[in-house]
């Protein structure tokens, strides 16, 4: 079999950034004197082409490489996602903190690889080669957990996630060699067809290899029980990439479990193991979060309950339901980098604004990053107009729709024990007087600033002006339903 010119299409978004990272290597060793701006541009210039690309695989869907990589509307929805998140993840990286300690052309080549990761893992349709796009996501990730190498919590951080990482791998590729043996192929359109005609339960190997096939991806996602790594690794890791982690590998692991589900279906025993799992993780993710006063443990938990609210889409198996789980992704990926964003803002290689504590009276220091904060705050709370409210009203319509009343309900009951914790932030913000107002930062960060804009009109924007986006969101769920 010969590999046709609508092959190099498909893949052509996944090479693209392979050698934008392979180029800023390149770069940063032979011209060690550049400018991290400099480095900055190309990024940008790459992932825009990257964009290209990828709305290239636009229209009917087709295959390419024998059947293993997918070009088509749910791929081509989730790379912009990714490429979104990266590009906001360069802006944040150019804040006074990571200039103190980063080598730059490492750290963005290491966010180049871990993208590229992530569309191959998004555009794939072979377990296989799903695999492959979680390492070398992975391994990056792992890498740039680690990058400040004088710090402790960010060397434990690096560590504890490499080693849970590496056994989620272990569950996944066993999991993958028992679907293999139920099967007799790793591509999911084989195994879908397989459950259709023999039923999930017919195999003990089937069940059993979906099981840790879903292990795999849980950790990747944070869902409950996998999801202890989330807390530790954020908090340690450069608050940008802890941002990037939140919310590009996040979705990554959401594609790839809606292409498993595609191929499951409507399975009784995949349903109730999934509602099960929502509810745990919601309620978890939390209820921890109440308790904590640093914020990015606290936006680590808030990213726990939130996968759980996510797979709440995954569940209802209807348009709408992965249409929501598209909507949400992206209004997620804006809030949760923009809430990120502000402690990058805020922060100096003296002091990392990270404490609750910190953020006393921040409206009167610092009136547009405590604004940007509320924006977000409000959003991830789920408050109108901000984009969060519609991406929970979207996802429990789907839920509803599909009848899971009882899910919805925890789903609100949930909601409403996460604002005290969002709502504790903007009251620290503006109800403290100025005298207990945090010290002043340091000197103006542009680019974070505008990172930190382009957050807070996406949130409002997605929020006001949603039916837009749902229409282009629902016109691809249905390519692929």
């Amino acid at each position: 079999m010969s590999i046709q010119a609508s092959d190099w299409i498909v893949v052509a978004p996944f090479l693209t950034l392979s050698a934008l990272g392979v180029v800023i290597l390149m770069v940063g060793a032979f011209f060690p004197r550049i400018y991290r701006e400099t480095l900055a541009a190309i990024m940008l210039l790459g992932l825009a082409v990257a964009m290209l690309f990828a709305l290239q695989n636009w229209g009917e869907p087709h295959a390419g490489f024998w059947n293993t990589i997918a070009g088509d509307k749910l791929g081509v929805a989730f790379s912009c996602i990714f490429i979104i998140a990266a590009s906001l993840t360069l802006l944040l990286s150019l804040n006074a903190l990571e200039n103190s300690y980063v080598n730059y052309a490492d750290y963005l080549a290491l966010v180049v690889f871990a993208t590229a990761g992530m569309v191959l893992m998004a555009s794939s349709t072979h377990l296989l080669t799903i695999f492959l796009g979680l390492e070398t996501l992975s391994i990056a990730l792992y890498v740039l957990a680690g990058f400040r190498r004088d710090n402790p919590y960010s060397l434990e951080s690096a560590f504890k996630y490499f080693l849970l990482g590496a056994f989620a791998s272990g569950f996944l590729l066993y999991g993958i060699a028992l679907l293999y043996g139920a099967t007799g192929s790793a591509d999911l359109t084989v195994i879908g067809s397989h459950i259709a005609r023999q039923g999930l339960t017919s195999s003990m190997l089937l069940v059993i290899g979906l099981v840790l096939l879903f292990v795999g991806f849980g950790f990747k996602i944070a869902v409950f029980p996998f999801h202890m790594w989330a807390p530790d690794v954020y908090q340690g890791a450069p608050t940008p990439i802890a941002a990037f982690m939140a919310t590009g590998s996040k979705a990554a692991g959401f594609a790839a479990l809606i292409r498993v589900s595609i191929a499951v279906g409507n399975s009784a025993g995949w349903q109730d193991a999934l509602w099960v799992i929502i509810v745990l993780t919601m309620t978890v993710g939390n209820i921890i979060a109440l308790r904590q006063e640093n914020l990015k443990r606290m936006l680590a938990y808030s990213s726990i309950a939130h996968a759980g609210y996510v797979m709440i889409g995954l569940l209802a198996q209807n348009v709408i339901g992965n249409s929501a789980i598209l909507y949400y992704l992206l209004t997620y990926t804006f809030m949760n980098i923009g809430a990120f964003g502000v402690i990058a803002y805020l922060s100096n290689a003296k002091h990392e604004f990270v404490l609750l504590k910190d953020f006393k009276g921040l409206a009167y220091r610092r009136p547009f990053a405590a604004f940007a904060m509320a924006v977000f705050m409000f959003s991830l709370a789920g408050v109108p107009p901000a984009a969060g409210f519609m991406a929970k009203l979207y996802v429990f319509s789907a839920a509803m729709k599909a009848g899971y009343l009882w899910l919805v309900i925890f789903a609100v009951i949930n909601s409403m024990i996460s604002l005290y914790y969002y709502l504790a932030v903007v009251v620290q913000m503006f109800m403290k007087s100025e005298d207990e107002a945090a010290p002043a930062t340091a000197a103006q960060q542009p680019a974070v600033a505008l990172a930190l804009a382009l957050a807070v009109f996406a949130v409002i924007d997605l929020g006001i002006f949603p039916t837009r986006w749902i229409e282009i969101f629902q016109d691809m769920a249905r390519s692929f339903m």
